[in-house]
């Protein structure tokens, strides 16, 4: 159970509750859980399974586990760069979210208002209102009201009346937007948590408080996993769990809310055109590598940790479908409130309707100012935000530090006191390079990090090798066998055609369609990266994909003989030693000398 707790944990995050929500609702609505399901079931699960029976199979974490083809050890080496990309910058959410959390228990919430220091004279929260309650006020106000600057009035519309003194402007009963009119809560965001500055040249100075967030959090992914996966267990109990229950309340509070009905069907109103874009399919393969947390890794290293005869064939389909599941059941508590926002401020739900970053501080720190008791419902969810996002930090680092101790000699240190160091090193690294984004040019930093470091391009890349590995080089019928060693019976055959066939041609063709329609990166479709920031941004991507090649090409030239030769050799598994109880009757397994070289021998090497 505590393998199942520590999956759901890590691959149910935030993507689940931010943006599958917003794919499904621009993809078709319903229409889009028809290619969405395909693909997890001809790429999600496979591949999910494969990392987790692997990792189980071969006792080993991320890295190690790959010594069942030996040349392709760059695998669990690019995994490692990925997982330790994400762990650096995935905690910058949960840092935002502990910094709106201790700043939910006030009232009014301080995003709710203007008149702050970090406010400017366009920041007005009175429009909200005044559309909200339009149906009562004359079209024009002579009577200006003194919080909402004139001169935003001066550039709405083309009229041929005076318009600067005005405080609403209704037309056909619709509420029409101030040019240059600022929300308090984008003030908020932008100015007193970002801090933000022109662009990436321009880092400015750190903030204090965000830094002091950035310890706080650091310092509790520490203390839950210094001790190892027994601690680990334990903690992800209530992390894994606490989300649901928030959910539920969410979502029984926001369906009472006026709106909430027109959000729900908004999310759901199937669109059956959109079923041919290719753009829809594309959007569905890559959510499902991304909310399944495949190639980082970590699934291998939580894998490693179950019982040799653990069922991991019946847990990666239950798991897969309580991701998938999540994912559904969150756009309804996300829609809900949508549609409520949209209803309050007399606006179609396109208009309110967000992903990523902008959901979550942005759109819903918005509409809870709308609700009654809104420091209740704030403080809830960024507590869920937090809790959500912590557990998925959690496991990430398990799968990095597992694979270090791997990589490490097994007599360095004591065992205990190895780990907390290991730990300890990690944790301080990431921190360092943290403080680049709690600077004020920290979320174009942030951004590049999650646009290029753990992209779809490098997740692809990497499943579409590891169904190659498994299925081309150790053999799809042969790593079958050895699930049935471990878990009494033969999975179905669809697993290995998807091994060997459909999951890698799936992984090309979305690869290749994230290539051709390459977009450089953008802040809110307004600033644009400079070259030297893109070259950052792939140098970043290409430090995981080419360990691969690079590690290949290294074990060829540095091994003797022909190439038929070498590729025996570098391909022949390095076996540990729980395996010599299956291996034994089937062939002749000893124990290698040290440094010995000898032909037809199983190797066998310590497993933690």
């Amino acid at each position: 159970m505590d393998f199942i707790m520590s999956c759901v944990g890590f691959a149910v995050g935030l993507g689940n509750v931010w943006r599958f929500p917003y794919l499904c609702y621009k993809n078709g609505g319903g229409v889009f859980l028809i290619p969405y399901m395909i693909i997890v079931f001809i790429g999600g699960i496979p591949v999910f399974f494969l990392e987790i029976a692997l990792g189980q199979f071969m006792k080993q974490g991320g890295v190690s586990a790959w010594n069942i083809a030996p040349l392709f050890k760059g695998l669990g080496l690019a995994s490692m760069v990925i997982v330790f990309f994400c762990n650096t910058y995935y905690i910058m959410i949960l840092v935002w979210g502990l910094y709106f959390l201790l700043h939910s228990f006030t009232n009014p919430l301080p995003w709710a208002t203007c008149g702050h220091p970090w406010n400017t004279l366009n920041c007005t929260e009175n429009f909200r209102r005044a559309c909200h309650n339009r149906s009562t006020l004359p079209l024009l106000s002579s009577t200006p009201d003194p919080s909402i600057p004139s001169s935003l009035f001066s550039s709405v519309v083309s009229s041929p009346l005076n318009l600067s003194s005005s405080t609403l402007l209704l037309f056909n009963g619709s509420c029409v937007e101030p040019e240059g009119m600022r929300s308090p809560v984008i003030e908020f965001w932008e100015r007193k948590v970002l801090r933000l500055s022109g662009g990436l040249d321009e880092p400015g100075d750190i903030s204090s408080h965000m830094v002091l967030c950035l310890i706080a959090t650091w310092v509790i992914v520490y203390f839950c996993i210094w001790k190892g996966v027994k601690g680990t267990g334990k903690v992800v109990y209530f992390t894994a769990l606490f989300p649901y229950l928030v959910l539920v309340v969410l979502l029984a509070h926001g369906v009472t809310l006026p709106g909430a009905l027109d959000g729900i069907v908004y999310y759901l109103k199937p669109d059956w055109s959109k079923l041919w874009e290719a753009q829809v399919w594309i959007d569905a393969g890559t959510q499902i590598f991304f909310s399944y947390a495949i190639g980082l890794g970590a699934l291998t290293a939580l894998g490693s940790y179950n019982r040799f005869h653990n069922n991991c064939y019946q847990d990666a389909f239950v798991l897969a479908m309580i991701n998938s599941g999540t994912s559904f059941f969150a756009g309804f508590v996300v829609f809900s409130v949508l549609g409520f926002m949209a209803a309050e401020q007399g606006v179609d739900i396109s208009k309110v309707a967000e992903s990523g970053p902008g959901l979550a501080f942005i759109a819903y720190p918005k509409a809870v100012t709308l609700m009654p008791m809104a420091p209740v419902w704030a403080a809830l969810f960024f507590f869920m935000l937090l809790v959500l996002g912590l557990d998925s930090q959690f496991v990430g680092v398990e799968g990095f530090v597992t694979g270090v101790m791997d990589m490490l000699p097994p007599k360095s240190m004591a065992g205990s006191l190895r780990r907390e160091v290991v730990v300890a090193i990690c944790c301080i690294t990431c921190f360092f390079i943290d403080l680049s984004m709690v600077t004020e040019g920290g979320m174009y930093v942030f951004q590049l990090f999650d646009y290029y470091s753990a992209s779809g391009i490098t997740l692809l890349w990497q499943a579409f090798w590891e169904c190659v590995v498994v299925a081309w080089v150790y053999g799809a019928d042969r790593f079958m066998d050895d699930v049935a060693r471990m878990i009494g019976y033969r999975p179905m055959p669809y697993m290995k055609w998807c091994w060997s066939y459909i999951t890698p041609l799936v992984c090309v063709g979305v690869f290749l369609f994230h290539v051709v329609n390459y977009k450089p990166l953008t802040y809110n479709s307004v600033y644009t990266y400079p070259l030297w920031g893109e070259a950052l941004g792939w140098c970043l991507a290409l430090s995981s994909m080419l360990c691969i090649p690079i590690t290949v090409l290294y074990k060829l030239l540095r091994c003797k003989g022909s190439f038929t030769e070498r590729w025996q050799h570098l391909t022949t598994p390095v076996w540990g030693r729980h395996h010599m109880e299956y291996l034994a009757p089937e062939s002749e397994a000893k124990l290698l000398p040290p440094n010995g070289q000898t032909k037809n021998t199983l190797l066998f090497e310590s497993v933690i």
